[in-house]
């Protein structure tokens, strides 16, 4: 429900000049020309503060304050909450409750809900109309002891031996069921710490235009066209300009107790927290991001932790990113993100996701879009490109046996390498005669699910700030301590997600980029030279980062740059026409200050992973190798480091028995895992790997699966032959 302009307007001006206005307790109409018909909500447990907070935000903005508890319910039974309880009981109370309150009208005031009206949804529903619903979500310690001060020993609910503490957490869910926006709050927060917040949040909410996205080659100039909105951006996937979107007001910074809050949750509490700070509620609406959110990271994911951190060696713990369906760290965002895709969807056109792949991402992908429901799965292609030669066994059964010829799923091979399928997909986004063609002939539009697309980076940011958490829940770190992070990177995505999560207020300190043989990156960090002329991309026992455009540098130069569209534009257009460019000494300080890169060579990998083994038992895949060597390089070990494992040992088993000098290793890959599981202590062997091997062994191995020429003519032609068999078959 958008906020009147008026309202918005005095929203901004308390904030500039906070002094106190009207403190009436009249709730009838006569201040309601500042929000038109619609109410702020204060929901949240007894002793969050809702009555305290309520007066001050009415006060700032000189509007009418009601309490229920006081102003509509002992008004109508003529008796004090607690008596009401006393003579009904807890059932009877509640169905009172929610009756008065679907007697209730207001507008244009600010509500102090009870505890209890989120518990009765009838009275909820009607109050979710008159208005926006603000939850107070205060630190449980904090409410107890406020409880306990005010001497309340019962609440509504409570039943014999249950604790005060027991019923908060049942109730949680409604509060979550029934929001519009949280307000999240440290502990020992003070009401008008808490008030500030929730005029904070109430401006945001009605203020679309400020959470738009800008493309990074943007000069950033005002512009009268239409905004660009997060339903657009993961939608279009990459922008018109041929840049990336990212969003125009940066990312939102939390303090120190709101990070503390999160220590304690799990991750897809930390997930859906820290998303909805990110994904404005116009967009995604709260209950509806929390179900995506439950989704995305549950029993799908083989650890209950989802992204759990280990001790590997002295100061270095690894981050396993590898628990999802494909045993990759692609499904912490491609879990989330087609639900998103799916919700942001237009109604008047089908959409065929175009994605290139190093190995990882396209069975992320394939298996992330599998599971969306049939009606979004009807309107939904998913068509992946890989390098024929570029991949291992593993990595192109997991794709092929995604669906077949006649399903909306298809993984074609290329004999060419991972940079030409990237650089064809991307020329397709930019050739408007060929999308046009598309959208008028067939009914179609082009999106993609690589990290160029915001929504595929923005869960990634998730997992770094929950790496941190679990170091302050472990005490390996109290907040506020640095730690540095090494990403195995190709693309860069996945350290730009740490970046981003270093700007959200996790004390990162560095992120390091580590690269195997095809080491332009951490050439580019050390010369300020991208040069990709002349220069071949060679296979590696680290498939996934055999990359040598990185298309989120793009994002990272943006950043460093504070927003220079010009200079990205200069850059990467230089990129895109010449294959080369040559970034500015002032830059360059920039981002060495930001991040360091630095790259490995195949015997070093394979000899981390073996003294790994050796000294601890874990089994590391040859990525997390690639960042353990470049870590012990560049880590100065005056803090801990946290290793990003991307992927499972068992995704690359021929490399493992290598590393581990393993002789007479079985040829069959289901058997190969299970060998490779008896032998590392840690981590367990993947189910969802295994589980393909063997279907794989049991007779679909060896079957065909699409390929076609290394030539961007014979791409397109793959596109048109996939819209032809997903959208347009006669029955």
């Amino acid at each position: 429900m958008p906020l009147s302009m008026a309202l918005l307007n005095a929203l901004r001006a308390v904030r500039r000049y906070p002094s106190p206005l009207s403190t009436s307790k009249s709730w009838l109409s006569t201040k309601a020309s500042l929000l038109g018909d619609q109410n702020i909500l204060l929901m949240g447990a007894p002793g969050a503060g809702k009555t305290t907070v309520g007066r001050i935000v009415a006060r700032r903005l000189g509007l009418p304050v009601i309490d229920v508890d006081d102003d509509v319910l002992e008004a109508e039974w003529k008796m004090p909450v607690a008596a009401k309880l006393a003579a009904v009981g807890g059932e009877r109370f509640l169905e009172e409750e929610g009756q008065a309150l679907c007697n209730f009208s207001a507008s244009g005031c600010v509500v102090s809900l009870t505890g209890s009206n989120p518990l009765h949804a009838a009275a909820m529903r009607r109050l979710k109309e008159s208005g926006l619903v603000v939850y107070l979500d205060v630190d449980g310690e904090d409410i107890l002891q406020r409880l306990g001060a005010m001497k309340v020993n019962r609440i509504v609910g409570q039943e014999a031996g249950a604790s005060v503490r027991d019923i908060l957490l049942r109730r949680k869910p409604f509060y979550e069921k029934w929001l519009d926006v949280r307000v999240l709050c440290g502990r020992g927060a003070a009401a008008e710490e808490v008030a500030e917040k929730v005029l904070e949040a109430v401006e945001r909410y009605g203020d679309r235009d400020a959470d738009t996205f800008v493309s990074t080659r943007s000069a950033g100039a005002a512009s009268s066209g239409p905004k660009t909105r997060f339903g657009d951006v993961v939608i279009e996937g990459l922008a018109a300009d041929g840049g990336l979107y990212v969003p125009k007001r940066g990312f939102p910074k939390m303090d120190a107790p709101e990070w503390l809050r999160l220590v304690d949750m799990s991750y897809p509490e930390r997930a859906l927290v820290l998303l909805e700070k990110c994904i404005h509620p116009s967009e995604v609406s709260a209950s509806d991001l929390r179900t995506m959110v439950f989704k995305a990271y549950g029993s799908n994911f083989s650890s209950e932790a989802v992204a759990p951190v280990k001790h590997l060696h002295r100061n270095q713990y690894v981050q396993e990113l590898f628990h999802g369906p494909t045993a990759s760290f692609k499904d912490l965002a491609l879990q989330l993100m087609p639900q998103l895709f799916a919700h942001c969807l237009p109604q008047m056109c089908n959409y065929l996701v175009l994605v290139a792949t190093s190995g990882d991402t396209g069975s992320a992908v394939l298996d992330g879009f599998a599971r969306l429901d049939a009606d979004a799965a009807r309107r939904t292609g998913v068509l992946v490109f890989f390098p024929e030669d570029g991949v291992n066994e593993t990595q192109k059964l997991q794709m092929t046996s995604h669906g077949g010829g006649d399903d909306n799923a298809r993984a074609v091979g290329v004999p060419s390498d991972f940079d030409f399928c990237q650089r064809s997909v991307k020329r397709m986004f930019g050739a408007s005669g060929l999308t046009g063609h598309l959208a008028v002939e067939h009914g179609t539009v082009l999106s993609t699910a690589n990290s160029i697309n915001w929504a595929r980076l923005l869960p990634q940011v998730v997992y770094h700030c929950s790496a941190y958490l679990d170091l302050c829940r472990d005490g390996v770190v109290a907040f506020g301590d640095p730690v540095d992070v090494c990403v195995p990177s190709g693309n860069f995505g996945n350290a730009m997600s740490a970046v981003y999560a270093k700007r959200m207020g996790v004390p990162i300190r560095t992120v390091i980029c580590a690269s195997n043989h095809n080491r332009v990156l951490a050439d580019f960090f050390a010369t300020g030279e991208y040069d990709l002329r002349g220069r071949r991309l060679e296979p590696s026992r680290s498939p996934a980062i055999d990359i040598l455009k990185s298309s989120n540098l793009e994002r990272f130069v943006h950043h460093v740059s504070d927003g220079d569209g010009r200079v990205v534009a200069e850059l990467f257009g230089g990129l895109d026409a010449r294959r080369h460019f040559r970034a500015a000494e002032p830059l360059l300080r920039r981002m060495r200050r930001e991040a360091r890169a630095g790259w490995c060579s195949e015997g070093e990998c394979l000899a981390a992973v073996r003294s790994v083994h050796a000294q601890t038992g874990y089994l590391m895949d040859p990525h997390t190798a690639v960042a353990k060597v470049v870590a012990d390089e560049l880590q100065d070990g005056s803090c801990p480091v946290v290793l990003a494992a991307t992927a499972h040992y068992g995704k690359f088993a021929p490399a493992a028995f290598e590393a581990l000098r393993i002789q007479n290793a079985p040829e069959d890959p289901a058997e190969q895992l299970r060998r490779l599981g008896a032998t590392a202590a840690a981590p367990r062997p993947h189910g969802g790997v295994t589980a393909c091997l063997e279907e794989s062994a049991g007779g679909q191995r060896g079957r065909g699966h699409a390929t076609c020429q290394a030539d961007y003519g014979a791409l397109v032609e793959e596109v048109e032959r996939m819209i032809q068999d997903s959208f347009l078959k006669v029955v």
